[in-house]
């Protein structure tokens, strides 16, 4: 925007030194002052512009420390990713920086006098168009603080990670019959022969290049097994691939495999599936900690966890058999399972909810709802022993018998959709 702002302004200035019609004064949005007002109005606005983006970026930085403080400071990259704070501060900026460059053209010599009336009239449309977004920009942030709100960003991120499961994204699936057993495929030398290949330095894995993994393997008639996929953090040359034939491992090979791998120092959503569960995990149990004991949000974050373990329960967990295109394996890339991922958005929200029967009622309610989508026995059993684990905690740390009636009442019905259901 910035960039922008300053081709607009040399665009604009020359529109005005090449059009001399008088004319153009007549028009009723068209700047009809002299060059000592047109100065003092550019000048007036650059000055208000700057002033005003420095109050914003305050605004958002007192947002960030309200977000990190509340909500966990992991979803302070949901902040600075905020498209509508980005442009609230670009248009601020560009308008800044577009007076200020018109400004340096007006010439007040009485023989050379220039005054650029369509550019200062710009810059007046700029800075009606910044007041708007500042309007806005007060109305958004105070809406994107709210815990409901941030909630439901990271939902939305991620029922886009489900729709994209690791490794759907590498080459072609193998055959449904072999769905499970990602060994079925691989050469019978394959754990003899195979040969390590360990990361290049210490970090999460952020991102694996499937294409280029996928094109070095049929180039150089390889079979390629992932040990670690995004999300795992990786200490330097620990094993992250397999590689056979073994004897094709070369130095030049080693760093082409390397490159494929991308690492960071936190973990990120694009692969990851896992990262946006623990974000709202992260938040419910912020949420239920003594400091803050906030159980709605709590709520908020089990509902949401809810609804999207029914969406994965309903999808096909992708094979870990990768073809080319030529439906021949290359790669064996192994990823986040039903039971792992029920895991990581269970446990530590119902360890810290013991003692609460409000979250722990609404977790055997999501557990009903899962059953309904749940497609094989194994998913079956997974939610039946967190349902028991929720039930076994509360009888050990709720008080009052009445509570420990509901919450039972509700492990009933959970219990009976999933015997039902799996």
């Amino acid at each position: 925007m910035a960039f922008g702002a300053l081709a607009l302004a040399f665009f604009t200035v020359a529109l005005d030194e090449a059009v001399t019609d008088d004319r153009l004064l007549a028009l009723s949005w068209i700047y009809g002052g002299g060059a000592e007002g047109a100065s003092v109005l550019l000048g007036t606005v650059a000055g208000s512009m700057i002033a005003i983006a420095g109050t914003v970026f305050s605004m958002t930085l007192v947002a960030l420390s309200l977000a990190s403080s509340q909500l966990g400071p992991r979803l302070l990259r949901n902040f600075m990713r905020d498209t509508a704070n980005q442009v609230v501060l670009g248009t601020f900026v560009a308008t800044f920086l577009y007076c200020l460059l018109v400004l340096r053209s007006i010439r007040r010599a009485d023989e050379i006098a220039f005054v650029p009336h369509i550019s200062v009239s710009i810059g007046v449309l700029l800075a009606m168009a910044s007041i708007g977004v500042l309007i806005y920009f007060i109305h958004h942030v105070s809406v994107s603080i709210q815990a409901d709100e941030v909630v439901a960003r990271v939902s939305e991120e991620l029922y886009d990670g489900i729709e994209r499961l690791f490794p759907s994204h590498m080459g072609k699936p193998g055959s449904e019959a072999l769905k499970t057993s990602g060994e079925a495929e691989l050469p019978a030398a394959f754990a003899r022969e195979a040969r390590p290949v360990g990361a290049a330095e210490d970090g999460y894995l952020q991102l694996i290049d499937a294409d280029a993994l996928m094109a070095l393997a049929s180039q150089d008639d390889l079979v390629l097994r992932l040990e670690r996929w995004p999300g795992h953090y990786l200490v330097k040359g620990q094993a992250m691939a397999m590689v056979w034939p073994g004897d094709r491992v070369t130095e030049t090979l080693v760093d082409q495999i390397n490159d494929a791998f991308v690492f960071g120092n936190q973990r990120t959503a694009f692969q990851d599936v896992e990262f946006p569960f623990l974000q709202l995990v992260e938040i419910a149990v912020r949420a239920l900690s003594p400091g803050i004991n906030d159980p709605f949000t709590a709520v908020a974050c089990v509902d949401r966890l809810g609804s999207a373990l029914c969406r994965l329960a309903r999808s096909s967990m992708p094979s870990p058999l990768r073809l080319d295109c030529h439906d021949r394996l290359r790669l064996v890339a192994p990823g986040p399972t039903f039971a792992g991922i029920v895991d990581t958005a269970f446990n530590q929200i119902r360890q810290s909810a013991r003692s609460n029967p409000v979250v722990a009622i609404r977790m055997l309610d999501a557990i009903t709802q899962i059953a309904g989508h749940v497609q094989n026995a194994q998913d079956a059993a997974c939610l039946r022993r967190h349902a028991n684990m929720i039930v076994r905690g509360a009888q050990e740390a709720v008080p009052e018998a009445g509570d420990l009636l509901d919450i039972e009442a509700r492990f009933m019905v959970a219990t009976q959709a999933v015997e039902r259901n799996g």
